[in-house]
């Protein structure tokens, strides 16, 4: 099944928890949106440990999906996707607003995630919703000619 936005409209959107069964079409998108994606193993890895692992519906069709991992007081955003169909339309700031307010009931304090300096996207995403620089992993990411290095950012959750 598959939900057409109208540019004007804001989509209704369903969050709820990742299933199992989900996993493949995670991977799916997963696929379609990355060169070097998660395999279906790790995503369901994610939802088997009890990671918060969420995913976000149009009209009962899976648009996008969120994987935080809390702990200590902290959590880490470990995977934050929209279908490409649906970019640009706010969902993506949704479903992080959606993440942020699972970690807080988890106990979070604050967040953090690791971005590619070539996702500028995501970067302008996430500074927008108060994300700060606070570090950089070299090589963390395969890349097309070996590794890309990573950008730490950080979210105060209080």
């Amino acid at each position: 099944m598959s939900a057409v936005l109208d540019d004007q409209a804001v989509p209704r959107l369903a969050f709820r928890p990742m299933r199992l069964e989900d996993v493949l079409e995670v991977a799916q998108l997963e696929r379609d949106s990355y060169r070097f994606p998660w395999s279906e193993g790790i995503l369901r890895d994610c939802v088997r440990v009890g990671y918060c692992c969420r995913v976000v519906e149009i009209e009962h069709a899976l648009v996008g999906y969120g994987i935080v991992s809390v702990g200590a007081g902290e959590a880490h955003l470990l995977n934050l996707c929209v279908r490409a169909a649906y970019r640009t339309r706010g969902i993506g700031r949704r479903l992080l607003e959606h993440m942020f307010e699972q970690a807080r009931v988890e106990g979070a304090k604050e967040l953090f995630l690791e971005v590619r300096p070539s996702n500028t996207a995501a970067i302008r995403l996430y500074q927008a919703m108060g994300f700060a620089s606070v570090g950089l992993r070299r090589g963390y990411y395969q890349a097309e000619n070996g590794r890309e290095d990573a950008i730490v950012m950080r979210l105060d959750l209080r």
